[in-house]
């Protein structure tokens, strides 16, 4: 073992520090892997003032002394001298990102608190001098009671403050390490009163960023703002797609009855009149909404908000048993489930993944958007109840909260449970504020029209061209008053299922609607007008009757609410059920999710029905 001094390099990710290493050591640098695990082992040598020799090794990036990944318990235990053939470091360089310092500040703090000596390099000092902010290490000296010391590592200046700094405190006799950090939070506010006291200067722009956080990153009217941008948001998705979808229903109306004008009564026409343009076109229709939807979606990420949306949902979910690395992936499964549940593989923790993935489905994805959208136009008046407040946007908000506090609850119960365990702490750095540029915007709005218009041309094409050969199929004898619908395959099917189905408010319609839409949550939409279209006849009169029209028509209110508590917890797509299969290697967890969201679906709807009964709704 080397007689040389050992010091660490240590501190956040993207703080600077491989690059002050590479700086320090130059080609003096060997690679290895530390005794019984994976992690790389990267250590130089640099040489003192006076030519004595000084190891330095490079550890891996971590946000604190509790660990979630291998490499961050390596970082712990060196600096503890825990580590397999590893010794206790005779000192320690913790990095620090200046234009990011109270959060990198915070993890300072705790190394700190060791008790070895440390010096603290205040990197990047150019980057946050471009970007307005000045600050006096004198005052950062003080109040962490160690030397601070300017850096500019990929210029390599104050490199040589640096290497007198470590002369100075190998002189020092190395204490012990503790093994007890501070509280996580007394540390963080800790940081931020030492990062504000040692701002010298700093830009309005940084001021003001500043002072619009003190608000957004609030823990109560940070939450106020973003439920208020969320209930704006699902304002506009029904008062700025009024026009739009009129004219869309205006076209797909001009199609029908272009086809049905041309072609004779029969199977061609009912295929083209009644799959195709009702059943699929009743879908497209609400593209104008998901399109809204997303356009705020982009501007919020574009703005940089939505990491502090983040931050924010991260206390909450803190209570639930949650780390915050769950956030983004939660966040993703709001557009779809599938890539949120690709995304949990940044979570380190097993079991923090595993709950993550499996409330993953109660996050109100885009395709429901159409369900939820053509009962609401169906059942809730499109009036206001004060202050400029849609009735039916307010009824959209409360669903997408619902299914929110849903997958809270859910998390909850998982982690006192099947998923037992403790989750740690999370910090993210956050973006500087700014306008988006309108190109990107659109193009994200261009993509996610794509994706929607050929996941209408593939999976609900080919589900609503099934269901119409069930529900034509056995033909019913003419003349003889039997409904087409009951007759068919599909009928009788739906019949059958609805005797389980009955006690929660079901009809045959809805049982029947549900089994396709397994395959994409939207073909609810397309099979509901598909059942009509073909139950219609040709009875004109019902025929030009809107899709909510013939609802209204058919379903009492009790039974409209009761499916939409449905569709907060019903399971998604197969796709979802098959990329949960993948990513938990096997078929244990997927089954185990079905099985618990239809039963969550089952009981709301249920009580949705019976307290909409009992107070006289239906």
């Amino acid at each position: 073992m080397s007689a040389f001094p050992l010091v660490a390099l240590v501190g956040n990710p993207n703080a600077g520090k491989s690059a002050l290493f590479n700086a320090l050591t130059g080609a003096r640098q060997k690679l290895g892997n530390y005794p019984g695990v994976t992690v790389e082992r990267k250590a130089g040598r640099l040489s003192l003032s006076d030519g004595r020799p000084v190891e330095l090794v490079d550890l891996p990036g971590t946000y604190s002394l509790d660990p979630t990944s291998p490499d961050e318990q390596v970082t712990r235990d060196v600096v503890l001298g825990r580590q397999t053939g590893e010794r206790l470091p005779d000192a320690l360089i913790v990095v620090v990102d200046a234009s990011n310092l109270d959060n990198h500040l915070r993890f300072a703090l705790e190394l700190i608190s060791l008790g070895l000596p440390t010096i603290v390099a205040l990197n990047m000092v150019d980057l946050a001098s471009r970007d307005g902010l000045e600050l006096d290490p004198a005052v950062l000296s003080r109040e962490l009671g160690v030397p601070v010391i300017p850096t500019v590592a990929v210029r390599k200046r104050g490199l040589d403050d640096l290497r007198e700094q470590i002369e100075a405190v190998l002189s020092v006799k190395p204490a012990r390490a503790r093994a007890e950090p501070g509280d996580f939070q007394t540390l963080r506010a800790e940081a931020k009163r030492i990062a504000k006291g040692a701002v010298v200067r700093e830009t309005p722009s940084r001021r003001l960023t500043a002072a619009i956080d003190r608000v957004a990153l609030h823990p109560f009217f940070g939450l106020l703002m973003l439920l208020g941008l969320l209930f704006i948001m699902f304002q506009a998705v029904y008062a700025w797609s009024e026009a739009p979808i009129a004219m869309i229903e205006g076209l797909a109306e001009t199609l029908s009855g272009a086809v049905s004008d041309a072609l004779p009564d029969g199977l061609l026409r009912s295929f083209l009149v009644d799959g195709v343009i009702n059943g699929v076109g009743s879908v497209v229709v609400f593209l104008p909404q998901i399109l809204i939807l997303f356009f705020f979606i982009l501007m919020l990420e574009a703005t940089g908000y939505m990491v502090r949306a983040a931050f924010l949902m991260d206390g909450l979910m803190a209570r639930v048993g949650l780390s915050g690395r769950a956030f983004i992936p939660l966040l993703s499964s709001f557009a779809c489930a599938v890539p949120g549940i690709m995304a949990t593989r940044t979570i380190a923790d097993p079991k923090d993944r595993l709950t993550t993935i499996l409330i993953a489905p109660l996050m109100t994805c885009s395709a429901r958007l159409p369900v939820y959208a053509v009962i609401i136009g169906a059942f809730i008046p499109a009036r206001n109840v004060g202050f400029g407040v849609g009735l039916q946007g307010l009824v959209l908000f409360c669903l997408y909260v619902a299914g929110i506090i849903g997958a809270m609850l859910v998390a909850l119960v998982l982690r006192l449970t099947v998923t037992k365990g403790s989750s740690g702490g999370f910090l993210m750095e956050m973006p500087k504020y700014q306008w988006p540029r309108p190109q990107d915007v659109l193009l994200g709005l261009w993509q996610r029209a794509i994706i929607f218009l050929k996941r209408a041309g593939t999976i609900i094409f080919a589900s609503t061209v099934i269901l119409w050969l069930l529900l034509s199929f056995p033909r019913a004898p003419e003349e003889s008053g039997i409904s087409q619908v009951n007759h068919s395959i599909a009928g009788r099917i739906a019949n059958g299922l609805n005797v389980v189905l009955e006690p929660i408010g079901f009809n045959r319609d809805i049982s029947l609607a549900l089994i396709p839409a397994m395959a994409a949550r939207e073909v609810a939409v397309s099979a509901l007008a598909t059942v009509y279209s073909i139950d219609a006849g040709d009875d004109e009169a019902k025929l030009e009757r809107s899709l909510g029209d013939r609802l209204k028509d058919n379903w009492p209110l009790p039974t409209a609410l009761a499916f939409l508590a449905w569709f907060v917890f019903a399971p998604q797509c197969i796709s979802t059920i098959a990329v949960t299969k993948r990513e938990t290697n096997g078929w244990r967890w997927p089954l185990f999710m079905v099985g618990y969201l239809f039963a969550l679906a089952y009981v709301a709807a249920g009580l949705t029905y019976w307290t909409a009964v009992a107070v006289g709704l239906g």
